[in-house]
């Protein structure tokens, strides 16, 4: 389970070490992909796994299903981290999610994110209000 932010930055070459809480779980491989939020998405081979199988399940003549497909898929790209934990983020999704030299790296269960530092902060400062006054019929059984 990936937990917590983590404040790396991104080095000249476009290369992130990973946080260390999450280096065992990703030491085999991952893939990258866009994310919500104009975030990227981190998941292990394993998880990755999972959740092509969710897409396989989706309808074929579902237009938003195939358009949501082709772009998360499109976008992807398994790295495996070196031996200092460092994986190169591709071009691609370093434009997709803005990213500058100074990044937020967060746990989010099943994933982690990685996003520009002050567009987290942003979305952060924005979401934590809502958060703080998130009742039962949100999330029901959960809080």
């Amino acid at each position: 389970m990936f937990l917590g932010t983590h404040s790396p930055r991104l080095d000249e070459k476009g290369r992130l070490i990973l946080p260390a809480k999450f280096r065992d779980e990703l030491s085999d491989g991952l893939v990258l992909t866009r994310g919500q939020e104009r975030c990227i998405y981190v998941f292990s081979q394993r998880e990755f796994g999972k959740v092509h199988e969710q897409m396989r399940e989706a309808p074929i003549s579902s237009r938003q299903s195939r358009d949501y497909i082709r772009v998360f898929l499109s976008g992807a790209s398994d790295e495996v981290p070196d031996k200092q934990g460092r994986v190169t983020i591709p071009s691609i999704l370093r434009t997709y999610a803005g990213l500058d030299r100074e990044l937020a790296v967060i746990g989010a269960g099943n994933r982690a994110e990685i996003w520009d530092a002050t567009a987290w902060n942003d979305y952060l400062e924005e979401k934590e209000t809502a958060f703080s006054e998130t009742d039962e019929d949100a999330l029901p059984g959960i809080i």
